[in-house]
């Protein structure tokens, strides 16, 4: 019989360019290695570091890298207070480990968790060099100044490298925290410089692996026929045909997920081959019933009319600020408004993949996600073994936005192989990733406020009603929670009379964290509300805005009776500071050149600021909408204030890339249902967009820093887009835009 010989990207790659002038001489099947164990190295004084006799410096990072540059800028703070030479530093990925703290590459908290812990591992190891040192000398440790690689003493300019310092520095006691000196901004060499990312090599020439690159010898290929409706069940099913196609060695059930559903596999029928296209054909062949269950009710339009029915209606409150119904009565100017955002889909470049391999009662996988540790949780519960029985190696990952850090895909491919006995690889189709995903959710928002005679606000109502996240988790989950948090209780005006409240909602499928969260609705409701007040008071829209907001100080949510969770930080430490937030919209307001703005037919500039993740932003973004509707982004100006920068040019590289999101998001992005089932499948019909609907430019002002706490960067650059954009549309159209994706409103 023929077989159908497996290609990889690489190899067609390198076959598409060899009569060119680009060859790509790479591995045809790369074997995915271990990492390296640095407390093997000379000197290892802690799980991060380890030092060579030859002067290579080994630095673990433990955070899952997705374009975000973080597998570079955490070992640059170690780096930078170890004062190592960064040509002689090598970095490693850490497999899943409960050691290293929190491996979940989410929620924009990796330097911000770890900024202060990767300093103190450098500080203590160049301690231990410096020591080392003197005792060699015969001189004070204090006399003694480790950096670029050697430690020298300062009186006599005698230097010592590292790499020969190691032996004797593994025998130095490990310092106290209070025995550490930490540098000074003024003598950081790469924090807040930057150095090239150390994957840059490897993606640029075909060499980096990503999940579905993983490799291992006598592996197999399944691709799985999921229910097409949450909660389904298989009925029955006929793999004859399946059986037929070349390449198809058996077929495999998988039992379905239960509610809650947490990250369970959803079960289905695996057709397991020799490759990926054997696979993906005889799942087509597949003949099955399926019982739809409860969730087969649910329909985009109903649900929706459902969910603005209660944010209409008083809900549960959950931030108060005196007597909001009284001064509505004696505004002079009363204005209401719905705001509606669909439901979303991850959809990064790289869908789900996953490699396992069960063997001896234990599980080797390589994954393509945001957290090894979750990973470990899930597939010990899955296979009912201990989590330390399941090691868990991380690939680069091409894109995520949140959907990787939730590994119900490394769930299945550990079930099949456990089941089939060899190594199995799962790699989800575009149209699984969107079929399958834990969506981010739809909302429905009411805002009322009441001017005074001078178009001061006095009164202020917000709603916001949508499925939770914690109902993945929690059947009877159907109010906001922690992502009340999140752009919602933290309102930052200065309006005296204020009232914040929830309403309940039905969830029909599994919701999950994207990319700023929450925070993607709120901003565009309150942001594009806000710019209404202003257009209906007659003023500038940032000029407004500042006055609303009202002078310099620290919010005090507390007093307010709001549940305000402060992305896990306490709020004393990190407070929601309005002189910082009015800081960024008077940057952007000056970079941007507002003032000198002057809107003209079809051509205008919209303006949103927001605090996400602990971070101040304001943006302003250019439209143009021609005669026929089309709407055109030549300009965004964005200024952020997250405290101080390790590397700026990977944060510039996140509000660019978030520009291009949110921009997505506003103008295009968009899952509904019918009959339970998700319409959507591809980027046909669930469009990203494209080099000529993007932001043409897009110009990133770095403000603040001056030694303040680093905060986050991947995310808060998408809130303020929406509305910005929406805010444009109406000064160049009249058009105000209530409900997202902006393509159902028609411009002209």
């Amino acid at each position: 019989m023929r077989r159908l010989e497996l290609a990889t990207r690489r190899d067609f790659l390198g076959g598409l360019f060899s009569a060119g002038a680009l060859v790509f001489a790479v591995s045809a099947n790369p074997e995915v290695s271990d990492a390296r164990d640095v407390s093997k190295a000379a000197f290892s004084p802690s799980m991060w570091i380890g030092i060579d006799t030859d002067g290579t410096v080994t630095i673990v990072t433990h955070r899952s890298e997705m374009g975000t540059g973080i597998r570079t800028a955490l070992p640059m703070v170690v780096a930078d207070e170890l004062g190592a030479d960064w040509k002689n530093v090598r970095v490693e990925q850490a497999l899943g480990d409960a050691k290293y703290g929190s491996q979940d590459t989410d929620g924009s908290e990796s330097i911000r968790d770890f900024y202060d812990i990767m300093r103190q591992a450098g500080a203590s190891a160049r301690l231990m060099l410096e020591r080392a040192a003197a005792a060699q000398w015969n001189v004070a440790p204090a006399d003694c100044k480790g950096d670029d690689h050697f430690v020298v003493h300062t009186a006599s300019g005698k230097k010592l490298g590292y790499g020969e310092l190691a032996s004797a520095a593994a025998k130095q006691s490990l310092p106290h925290k209070e025995e550490l000196r930490l540098k000074t901004p003024a003598e950081f060499k790469y924090i807040g410089k930057g150095v090239p990312i150390v994957d840059l090599k490897d993606i640029c020439t075909g060499h980096g692996i990503y999940g579905f690159d993983a490799h291992r010898p006598g592996m197999v290929y399944a691709s799985i026929e999921r229910p097409p409706v949450l909660g389904g069940k298989l009925k029955s099913f006929d793999d004859a045909a399946a059986k037929k196609v070349m390449g198809v060695q058996q077929t495999v059930v998988l039992d379905g997920a239960k509610p809650p559903y947490g990250f369970q596999a959803l079960g289905g029928v695996a057709v397991i081959a020799d490759n990926t296209w054997a696979a993906s054909q005889g799942r087509k062949k597949l003949k099955i019933e399926w019982e739809s269950g409860p969730h087969a009710i649910f329909d985009s339009e109903s649900y929706k009319r459902s969910l603005i029915q209660t944010a209409n209606k008083p809900q549960q409150v959950v931030r108060t600020a005196g007597d909001v119904d009284a001064a509505f009565t004696r505004a002079s100017k009363v204005i209401e408004a719905n705001y509606y955002t669909p439901l979303l889909a991850h959809a990064p470049m790289e869908p789900p993949a996953a490699l396992a391999e069960f063997k001896d009662g234990k599980v080797e996988i390589w994954a393509a996600t945001q957290n090894p540790q979750e990973v470990q949780g899930t597939v010990s519960k899955a296979l009912g073994i201990k989590p330390e029985d399941v090691i868990c190696h991380v690939t680069l990952l091409g894109g995520a936005f949140g959907r990787k850090s939730k590994p119900d895909y490394v769930a299945e491919a550990a079930l099949l192989s456990k089941k089939v006995g060899k190594p199995v690889k799962i790699s989800w189709t575009r149209e699984e990733d969107i079929h399958f995903d834990y969506y981010h959710a739809t909302s429905a928002m009411y805002f009322k406020a009441g001017l005074d005679a001078a178009g001061k606000p006095v009164a202020w109502l917000q709603r916001t009603v949508f499925p939770p996240i914690d109902s993945t988790f929690n059947e009877s989950a159907r109010y906001g929670g922690g992502e009340l948090s999140l752009g919602f209780l933290d309102l930052p005006f200065d309006i005296p009379n204020l009232r914040a409240e929830n309403g309940p909602a039905e969830p029909h499928l599994r919701i999950g964290w994207l990319r700023s969260v929450s925070n993607v609705w709120h901003a565009y409701g309150i942001q594009s509300f806000i710019d209404e007040l202003a257009h209906a008071a007659g003023k500038d829209p940032i000029e407004f805005w500042l006055a609303t907001l009202g002078e310099p100080r620290k919010l005090d949510l507390a007093a307010q009776k709001a549940n305000y969770e402060n992305y896990g930080k306490p709020v004393a430490q990190y407070p929601v500071d309005t002189g910082r937030l009015r800081n960024v919209v008077e940057t952007v307001a000056e970079k941007s050149g507002w003032g000198n703005k002057k809107p003209a037919a079809g051509h205008a500039w919209g303006f949103a600021a927001h605090r996400s993740f602990l971070t101040y932003v304001a943006t302003v973004v250019e439209v143009e909408v021609d005669q026929s509707g089309k709407l055109r982004i030549p300009n965004v100006h964005v200024a952020v204030d997250c405290g101080t920068v390790i590397h700026p040019d990977r944060v510039k590289a996140q509000f660019e890339g978030a520009a291009v999101m949110g921009a997505t998001i506003a103008m295009m992005g968009e899952i509904t249902a019918a009959d339970g089932r998700v319409v959507q499948s591809n980027f046909h019909n669930y469009p990203v967009a494209r080099i000529n609907e993007a932001p043409y430019q897009t110009h990133v002002h770095l403000v603040g820093g001056g030694g303040a706490l680093p905060t986050g960067a991947g995310e808060p650059g998408v809130p303020p887009m929406a509305p910005a954009i929406c805010n444009a549309i109406f000064a160049a159209t009249g058009k105000r835009v209530r409900e997202l994706p902006i393509k159902k409103t028609k411009l002209v």
